[in-house]
């Protein structure tokens, strides 16, 4: 009787490690990557500039391996968004990611799309950065924040919409 629940308990433990998987896009050098790291403060492991909790969200967070190599993630599901709110609550603390790493001559990045707490953590979607947002913004639309944010909106009259002070629009 144990080796049968023992043996249903592996199956189940497989089928749930696997259930979260990176959906795959098309881009010529992806892979699904699942990997084990630290979630870091990328400004903190770069120049020792080191705020309480990782910046509170104000800061880019990344994934530190245990072989040093400093992963940067980006976001899958939300466009202009970064990972912060999907990974502040495990700053400085073990994940597993699960995602896409896309390495090409064009560019090496990781896209994240599932994270767990370390090492068997229940694992969700990363798409914490619209319901966080609308949040703050109630009655906007979260679908295109960007158009609808605030410092977006000062960020783009400071600099203009391709960020070169000076240079505005089309000019």
């Amino acid at each position: 009787m144990k080796i049968q629940i023992s043996f249903i308990g592996a199956v189940f433990a497989l089928f749930m490690s696997s259930a979260m998987a990176a959906e795959e896009w098309g881009i010529e050098g992806e892979k699904t990557d699942r990997f084990e790291a630290k979630v870091v403060d990328v400004a903190c492991e770069l120049s020792g500039n080191c705020p309480d909790q990782c910046g509170k969200g104000k800061r880019q967070l990344g994934l530190l391996k245990d072989d040093g190599t400093l992963v940067l993630a980006v976001k899958n599901f939300d466009i202009f968004a970064g990972t912060g709110q999907d990974l502040i609550e495990f700053c400085n603390q073990r994940v597993i990611a699960d995602g896409l790493s896309i390495t090409n001559d064009k560019v090496n990045m990781f896209a994240l799309q599932f994270v767990r707490a370390a090492p068997d953590g229940e694992w969700r979607r990363a798409n914490a950065f619209i319901p966080a947002w609308q949040k703050v913004n109630p009655n906007k639309n979260g679908a295109e924040w960007y158009r609808h944010d605030e410092m977006v909106k000062k960020e783009i009259e400071a600099r203009g919409v391709f960020g070169i002070p000076g240079l505005k629009g089309d000019e």
